[in-house]
């Protein structure tokens, strides 16, 4: 059996990184370890430049229609760029199941037009994988959305790669510690998506405790960066050391990472996981979390044991949450073990693998 697989990112960089080791197979959902699962892939090509979304599609659909390759579905990160495919499979005029995965929750389109549209398009999954089931829960309240469809999956990180990090920054650390340095808890904040800037800058204003706070800027200046306007905003204080980055580096952001006390992830509220990129990597890297209180999100913190949550806006308790992470180190460091272990046994892209190949053989066998 082998899978179409289609990614809304450039698949053969995300290829070409890896093996270089500087990539983390999770960033294409469990698509590398398919083939340890009895499913062989077929590897969409990405345009060599940027395209419209309706462009898009018709070069996704082109790709697909003519690939020269056998294979028996197509499994999606993502169903932007895919519309086009998808539709066709609605209609029963493209006959190969599509698996897709689903980043937000199903709604109902206020306008009746579009929500019949939106019916006819939904006949086009053969399955749809959640993150968590909140979402599917959520989705559930549409009636585009058929529960036998539906399944939830575990996203999470490539152990491997940030196994070789820690073990990279371990000894530098101990090599540091022979020549007598010190380190003082050092915060981390990554990612870009929802996140809520002024209440962490404003949090940290008011502790005395060191933020490394990541922004990602356009390669365009022109285009719009709200991150970046709120931080440059709000002034932030001595503290908060903020480091403009462009493009997607996750292997350099992660060396970061790795070298941090406590991974913060401060969002605004949402309808869907964001934080759970950022999320995925503390668990694997060890690192305690302070995480807004998405339910979206399938790790429930400071029930797990792993961090600590803190509602959405809450300034003094964003405040108390660093100050209690910077007391009690070693209360932190068992935070990070527990969360290595969640990740061991629940979020990592071996095990999300092992469901989507299940779901890929259940789509094709009905």
């Amino acid at each position: 059996m082998h899978v179409y697989f289609y990614h809304t990112q450039n698949i053969q960089y995300c290829l070409d990184r890896m093996k270089d080791g500087e990539f983390p197979s999770h960033f294409l959902y469990g698509a590398c370890h398919l083939k340890d699962n009895g499913i062989g892939v077929v590897w969409h090509r990405s345009p060599k430049k940027t395209l419209s979304r309706i462009a898009t599609a018709i070069s996704t659909a082109w790709r697909v229609l003519t690939c020269r390759e056998k294979y028996d579905a197509v499994y999606a990160t993502h169903y932007k760029g895919l519309e086009l495919v998808v539709l066709l499979r609605a209609l029963r005029l493209f006959r190969k199941p599509i698996i897709v995965w689903h980043h937000q929750p199903i709604v109902t389109s206020k306008s009746r037009l579009r929500e019949l549209g939106g019916r006819l398009f939904y006949r086009g999954f053969d399955r749809m994988i959640f993150f968590s089931q909140k979402l599917v829960d959520d989705s559930l309240k549409s009636r585009k959305a058929d529960p036998r469809r539906m399944v939830v999956g575990h996203w999470g990180a490539d152990l491997d790669f940030y196994d070789r990090i820690s073990r990279s920054v371990a000894e530098a650390r101990q090599a540091s510690a022979h020549e007598g340095g010190a380190e003082a808890p050092v915060f981390i904040a990554t990612g870009k998506e929802q996140r809520d800037q002024p209440t962490l800058i404003e949090a940290f204003r008011n502790t005395p405790h060191h933020l490394i706070l990541y922004i990602g800027i356009n390669a365009d200046p022109s285009i719009p960066n709200p991150n970046l306007d709120a931080v440059r905003r709000c002034h932030p204080s001595a503290n908060v050391k903020v480091v403009e980055i462009c493009g997607l580096l996750p292997y350099e952001i992660a060396c970061e990472v790795a070298k941090a006390s406590c991974v913060v992830i401060c969002c605004k509220e949402t309808r869907y996981t964001a934080g759970l990129t950022t999320v995925v990597e503390a668990l694997a890297l060890g690192l305690p979390i302070i995480c807004s209180r998405n339910p979206q999100i399938p790790v429930d913190f400071s029930r797990d044991g792993c961090g600590i949550s803190v509602p959405y806006g809450d300034v003094e308790g964003w405040q108390r949450a660093i100050d209690y992470i910077a007391a009690h180190p070693e209360e932190a460091r068992r935070m990070g073990e527990k969360g290595r272990q969640i990740a061991e046994q629940t979020f990592n892209d071996e095990r999300c693998a092992e469901e989507i190949a299940e779901v890929i053989k259940s789509a094709t066998h009905k």
